[in-house]
């Protein structure tokens, strides 16, 4: 028997992972799996529920009682919190200043790991976005690839998509979410063996999704 198709996506914030992730996906006709969003949705209902997230103990005691469910249709994906839709309070400046704080946690990261996993188990195929999927999370995908950008185009798409006119503060940001990610002892922001490394940099959202597209019908 074949196993289903799974393209694991990984990359820094603001190098396009979402909407490349959500395009190649809606091509293929694959599910779709936001793992960042888990994280976020993680980090709201630990904000909500008044938990100091400076300390790991806590977080990982708390991330026990919180339910997440997420839809994987690529036009439409959904995150719930306990059964409440929380797809647009995870977006805040709170939950993007402290997801890092709760995706350190190393207890945190596994029960995440073992939700993603049962999606991919799930599926007919899933596109898989995140920052440990190839490396961790589904290390025997079929196509791995590593998506890239300089800092200074991740910094203008992510202050397009917050309205922000401050780029350099932006592009100041992403820079402490990346060394943050980077250097966790849990599950590491990394390239995975294997994978394949997109720059985006220079190319339109259907260009780097038609590179993809054309890399899975390489190697799978």
């Amino acid at each position: 028997m074949t196993s289903p198709l799974v393209v694991a996506i990984d990359g820094p914030s603001g190098s396009g992972k979402s909407s490349t992730s959500r395009g190649v996906a809606d091509r293929l006709k694959l599910a779709y799996l936001d793992t960042g969003a888990m994280y976020r949705a993680m980090t709201w209902a630990l904000l909500r529920a008044g938990v100091d997230l400076s300390d790991p103990a806590a977080v990982a005691a708390a991330a026990e009682r919180v339910t997440l469910s997420s839809g994987t249709d690529p036009l439409a994906p959904t995150i719930h919190v306990d059964g409440t839709d929380v797809a647009a309070p995870i977006r805040s400046e709170q939950v993007t200043g402290s997801v890092s704080l709760v995706a350190a946690v190393p207890h945190v990261r596994e029960l995440l790991v073992d939700l993603q996993r049962a999606a991919i188990a799930d599926s007919d195929g899933i596109v898989v976005e995140g920052r440990d999927i190839g490396s961790v999370v589904a290390p025997d995908a079929q196509v791995k690839i590593y998506l890239v950008a300089d800092p200074a185009a991740r910094a203008a798409r992510r202050a397009a998509e917050n309205g922000s006119t401050d780029a350099a503060a932006t592009e100041a940001a992403l820079a402490a979410r990346d060394q943050i990610d980077s250097t966790r002892t849990a599950s590491p922001l990394k390239k995975a063996d294997g994978a394949i490394v997109v720059d985006g940099t220079h190319l339109t959202l259907d260009e780097v999704i038609e590179t993809i597209v054309g890399l899975v019908g390489e190697r799978s």
